[in-house]
């Protein structure tokens, strides 16, 4: 067993299982899921709920990892198709960098993680089943989503140093500093992936990067402020959680078992 891979998965899993509990807790669907459907009619709150149900099983199958590899490659389809579908005309026609292109980064970077996920220990799809076969050869393209993600957020850092290190807590000193070196760590990781230099090393330092930000920051401004933006510092800490195990389950590519 690769305890990189296990906890890589496990921290996905509790991450999408935590979006889709969510939905039982807040109106609506979650915007990272989709944008502006947060007001739907009281007669169509079944739809909320009905996203929630199957966030909250599909990530407790992932975590627990009993049957997955179909599920996530499935779900990293589905949320591909989210993104270009759902996410990208919202944001193509919102402008400036603002939070419906956070959401449709998080959103291209979760679906992603699906398809990383769908690799760990999968077995041979059927030859019968030509759609399988088919949608498999899409997880290789996982990583580079991901990938995606980390480099537009680390141009967010240059561009909006000042924005982003506002977000930075009161505790910690120099926070222009730190946003600067955050951006470094998210392009380098970017650079990293697509080149394919240093995947293992730099993945195993991103997740611990992203780990220390999880707890450092994003869980920081969940307890302190659960409500704001509709549960929004939930989101935060979910994904996070969610993108460190994609960065852990990447640096474990070449040595799967």
């Amino acid at each position: 067993m690769n305890t990189y891979l296990t906890i890589g998965r496990v921290f996905f899993g509790v991450g999408i299982a935590g979006l889709g509990i969510m939905h039982f807790f807040f109106p609506g669907i979650r915007p990272i899921i989709l944008p502006e459907l947060t007001d739907i009619p009281p007669g169509l709150s079944f739809i909320g709920y009905a996203t929630g149900l199957m966030l909250t099983a599909s990530g407790v199958l992932i975590t627990i990892g009993r049957k997955f590899n179909t599920l996530s490659l499935v779900m990293g389809v589905v949320f591909a198709g989210l993104f270009v579908f759902g996410h990208l005309p919202w944001s193509l026609t919102s402008g400036s960098f603002n939070n419906y292109w956070v959401d449709t980064n998080k959103m291209i970077a979760l679906a992603g993680g699906f398809l990383v996920i769908s690799t760990i220990n999968s077995p041979p799809y059927n030859n019968n089943n030509r759609l399988m076969q088919w949608l498999e050869r899409l997880a290789p393209l996982g990583k580079y989503l991901f990938a995606i993600m980390l480099y537009n957020f680390a141009i967010g850092h240059y561009n909006n140093l000042q924005g982003i290190s506002n977000i930075v807590p009161k505790y910690i000193p120099f926070p222009q500093f730190w946003t600067y070196i955050g951006g470094v760590a998210l392009m380098g990781s970017a650079i990293s992936i697509f080149s394919g230099f240093k995947v293992r090393t730099i993945m195993l330092l991103l997740s611990l990067n992203l780990f220390i930000w999880l707890l450092m920051l994003h869980l920081y401004y969940t307890i302190l402020y659960p409500e704001w933006n509709e549960g929004g510092n939930f989101v935060g800490s979910l994904t996070c959680m969610c993108f460190c195990g994609t960065a852990l389950a990447i640096s474990q590519e070449k040595t799967k078992t």
